[in-house]
């Protein structure tokens, strides 16, 4: 079984190329900067760097909505491959084929600047719905409670 699953923010603005023909198809590649869970007594946050690849309609939503520093939630599959360059030495590749693709934060903590937000819709999903946010105080992530509630709250 090949598949992988990645939350991180994109390094720079996708790149997105077109193919020949009459029935063009978008591909976009774009770098993912994903967080080491773990970083070994070293107290500076470390982070590995997935180049993905989406085609089609998958492709045509990053060049919509996608954006430097975007924070998205990836699936796919990993795939290896190779190359000559112009030199003549050998270059392998790893990448991460697409299958599905979502913004991880709401757009009120995003730095898209269209402000433009969505889901690519293209797969299974994670768990995201279409309902709106509950209203949150300036920024930090927490709803407000209003004052005088006299019941208690339903945890410790």
């Amino acid at each position: 079984m090949n598949k992988v699953v990645l939350m991180g923010r994109l390094t720079r603005d996708p790149e997105v190329r077109y193919t020949q023909g009459d029935n063009q198809m978008a591909i976009a590649r774009y770098t993912l900067a994903v967080d080491r869970r773990y970083n070994r007594g070293n107290d500076e946050n470390t982070a590995d760097f997935i180049p993905c690849v989406a085609f089609g309609k998958a492709g045509e939503f990053v060049e919509k909505y996608f954006r430097k520093g975007t924070k998205v939630a990836v699936s796919g599959r990993i795939q290896t491959g190779s190359y000559t360059n112009k030199d003549g030495v050998k270059v392998y590749t790893t990448e991460v084929i697409v299958d599905d693709q979502e913004f991880a934060e709401s757009k009120n903590n995003g730095n898209n600047s269209d402000g433009s937000y969505g889901n690519s819709n293209y797969g299974s999903g994670f768990g995201g719905n279409s309902q709106p946010a509950a209203p949150m105080s300036a920024g930090d992530g927490f709803m407000n409670i209003p004052d005088g509630i006299d019941e208690e709250l339903p945890f410790n």
